[in-house]
């Protein structure tokens, strides 16, 4: 069963979520896609399930998008917001996409993660709280910020040919 429901930034009881953008107004903010354990793990990949619902992380050039280069967006693999363009991704040389902005600032969502004895910023999707990645300020310009993020969390969306 797919449900959503209407909601900001909210994540479980306790849970700080605080995005890259100012708090969006109230006609800016999306339904919220919720489904059970149960309906994620049939609709992903064990892969994309370990790493979108357990925090985890692909190995490094292993993904279909760390070498990619066809123009188009990438959509988060749960519930299908666009997140990244072509347009906005570099060669970082980590072994995994990166981008230096996201399509909409309130696509993504970041929170504090002090897993591993470190302190990052994790980005994830704004409307079904998958885990994408990390974003570091170590980026090109204009931004300076580096979203390095995991392939099996994204599915690619070509861009039409211009006509």
């Amino acid at each position: 069963m797919n449900r959503t429901r209407k909601t900001g930034r909210a994540l479980a009881a306790g849970t700080l979520l605080v995005s890259l953008a100012a708090a969006a107004p109230e006609e800016e903010r999306m339904e919220k896609t919720v489904r059970t354990d149960a309906e994620w793990r049939a609709l992903l990949t064990p892969e994309q399930y370990r790493v979108t619902r357990q925090q985890g992380t692909e190995r490094a050039c292993s993904g279909p998008f760390h070498d990619h280069h066809a123009p188009g967006t990438y959509a988060c693999v749960g519930c299908g917001l666009p997140l990244f363009s072509s347009d906005h991704k570099f060669d970082s040389g980590t072994g995994w996409p990166s981008y230096f902005q996201p399509v909409v600032p309130a696509h993504v969502a970041t929170r504090v993660d002090r897993s591993h004895f470190m302190v990052r910023t994790e980005v994830l999707c704004a409307r079904c709280d998958a885990h994408l990645g990390h974003v570091f300020e170590d980026g090109p310009p204009p931004t300076g910020l580096r979203y390095c993020i995991n392939s099996v969390a994204l599915r690619f969306e070509p861009r039409s040919p211009a006509k």
